[in-house]
């Protein structure tokens, strides 16, 4: 049988899936292996290292992180990448009126 040797996770990602192929098909929906990647979050490092994702003979690529609503997402649940990255965007955007806002020609009132 399918369930020995397994063990819960690796049991729950097989019906999780199949739920997944099954309700989609229910609405016509297709799932793209080319479009479709998956990340895995966890303050472990080495959590599912070994396990992929696969639905109907299409295993999906793992990411280590992405943008989700101008939001950085890691694998590692971490808030410090979306620290830094919002960091460089305020400078970015204040290095080039740098001069500008700080001339003596503008008013302070």
């Amino acid at each position: 049988m399918f369930w020995e040797g397994k063990n819960e996770r690796e049991i729950l990602v097989y019906v999780v899936n199949d739920r997944v192929v099954a309700a989609t098909r229910q609405i016509g929906m297709k799932v793209s292996a080319d479009k479709t990647k998956y990340i895995v979050m966890s303050r472990d490092q080495n959590a599912e290292r070994n396990h992929s994702v696969r639905i109907d003979n299409s295993t999906f690529e793992r990411v280590e992180g992405f943008r989700y609503l101008r939001t950085t997402l890691t694998n590692q649940n971490s808030i410090l990448e979306e620290i830094k990255s919002r960091l460089r965007s305020g400078n970015a955007c204040y290095h080039p009126v740098q001069n500008l806002l700080s001339s003596r020609f503008l008013s302070k009132n």
